[in-house]
């Protein structure tokens, strides 16, 4: 008979697990049998192996299954219909409808008319579409948003000691406003690729009680000199350093609290301190969206820009059943210029029309030539505390309906795309043709700023 573990796996399976660990170089091992759950850990650092290759552009077909992986909560209402299933990490997208099945569709199949596909480009952006009936030499109709937002992101040699504190070296990303980090809760969001070539996502700070993350701030006793100062000077970027652990190593005389940052990050997700150079990790606002207002009429969330866009345009492609081809592009790196593989400019699009146009032998320069965009993004409302960077005629008014900006930019109408006289009357009939409650705005005075959108 087995020597039983506290009642629930005996001795024989609990050293099996650790001969896995061991042989695999695993971070840790979790088995369940029933309601009989055990983790075995690892300790020790991958060695240094030749990099895995990149992973491809992956494509497939959007399904009910594919389309919605809620991540619950304590507090979500009960299911009723279908089978919830929980992602793992934000961005999971399921590609068929089991590990053991084939997949939805692969690179390769024919598209056909009334199908919904689409194609995950490197797990930055995505582009879904929904093919119609009508002849696609007719041209497509495209709404493009952005996924990613302003955050810090950590460089590829984070980790330092001083002061008898750890901390995380960062560089931000996006126009962020640096002054409005500091002192705020921070999550821990990425995912590290290791020597070896396997990946470790990592999600730390969200849930009811992770560690949270922060960046410090001067007490007013001592700001004399920081209040002083210009807004835009008084937090620098290098200053920006995430405050991550202050307990020192048992028996370690030099650098004794980064070592025990080093082995509580190894505890936790089988890493080392090398494996910082192969990874992408970021720190964001560990905040829950909130109702804000005793009426509850405003959400107050990290990433409205662009999610508020995002969502709605993906969610207006799955329930396409018209006939036009509707394609939803959901970008990378708007927030610094649209540029790289991932971005806006680079030519994923181009090369789906392209492919779409030959699928139904058409010319892909007729398909361009009469296809439509819309840029989806957040826009600024006018604020009566902030009253002098708004021109009150042509700014936007909070509960007045979606905004339509002809165009952005700034100054003169830099960087800007100027939607055409025509195309904002065809717009204008849309709305009116379904009722939509909408408005017109510039975004803000003429020589206050400005910005622009993927449209660019």
């Amino acid at each position: 008979m087995s020597e039983k573990i506290y009642g629930q796996f005996d001795l024989e399976t609990i050293e099996k697990l650790a001969d896995i660990v061991k042989n695999k170089d695993l971070g840790e091992i979790t088995i369940a049998d029933g309601d009989k759950v055990i983790t075995v850990k690892g300790k020790k650092c991958p060695p240094p192996a030749p990099m895995g290759m990149p992973m491809p552009m992956a494509v497939g077909t959007a399904s009910p299954a594919a389309q919605t992986a809620p991540e619950a909560s304590a507090t979500s209402a009960p299911v009723t219909g279908g089978k919830a299933v929980k992602a793992p990490i934000v961005g999971t997208f399921y590609a068929a409808p089991s590990p053991d099945s084939k997949p939805f569709v692969s690179v390769g199949d024919k598209i056909k008319k009334g199908g919904k596909y689409f194609l995950d480009n490197r797990k930055k952006s995505l582009i879904a579409f929904s093919v119609g009936n009508e002849n696609i030499s007719e041209g497509v109709r495209i709404i493009a948003a952005h996924i990613d937002s302003p955050r810090l992101d950590l460089k590829q040699h984070p980790l330092f000691e001083d002061g008898g504190c750890a901390y995380l070296k960062t560089h931000y990303y996006g126009g962020l406003r640096k002054y409005q980090w500091a002192t705020i809760p921070l999550a821990l969001h990425g995912v590290i690729i290791r020597a070896d070539g396997t990946s470790v996502n990592v999600k730390l700070g969200d849930e009811p009680g992770d560690p949270v993350f922060c960046i410090s701030d001067l007490l007013p006793h001592l700001a004399k000199e920081q209040n002083e100062k210009k807004l835009s000077q008084a937090f620098t970027g290098e200053g920006l350093n995430v405050l991550i652990s202050q307990t020192p190593a048992e028996g370690s005389e030099n650098e004794a609290v980064k070592e025990k940052a080093i082995a509580l990050l190894n505890e936790k997700y089988g890493i080392c301190e090398e494996d910082f150079i192969s990874a992408e990790l970021c720190l964001v606002p560990a905040q829950n969206a909130v109702d804000v207002g005793l009426d509850r009429s405003v959400i107050g969330a990290y990433g409205h820009d662009d999610f508020v866009c995002a969502y709605p345009a993906l969610t207006a492609m799955l329930e396409s059943k018209g006939e036009h081809t509707v394609i939803t592009v959901l970008a990378d790196k708007e927030e610094t210029g649209s540029d790289g593989n991932t971005g806006m400019q680079c030519r994923i699009l181009v090369d789906l029309i392209d492919e779409l146009a030959s699928a139904f032998e058409a010319n892909p320069n007729v398909v361009r030539a009469n296809s439509m965009c819309i840029s989806a993004d957040v826009h600024s409302a006018f604020d009566s505390n902030y009253p002098d960077v708004f021109e009150k005629r042509n700014s936007a008014i909070m509960a007045c309906g979606i905004t339509m900006s002809k165009y952005t930019g700034s100054g003169g109408k830099y960087s800007t795309n100027d939607a055409s006289a025509e195309y904002v009357g065809y717009i204008r009939s849309l709305f009116a043709k379904h009722g939509v409650l909408w408005q017109t705005a510039e975004l803000g005075k003429v020589d206050a700023g400005g910005g622009g959108t993927v449209a660019k």
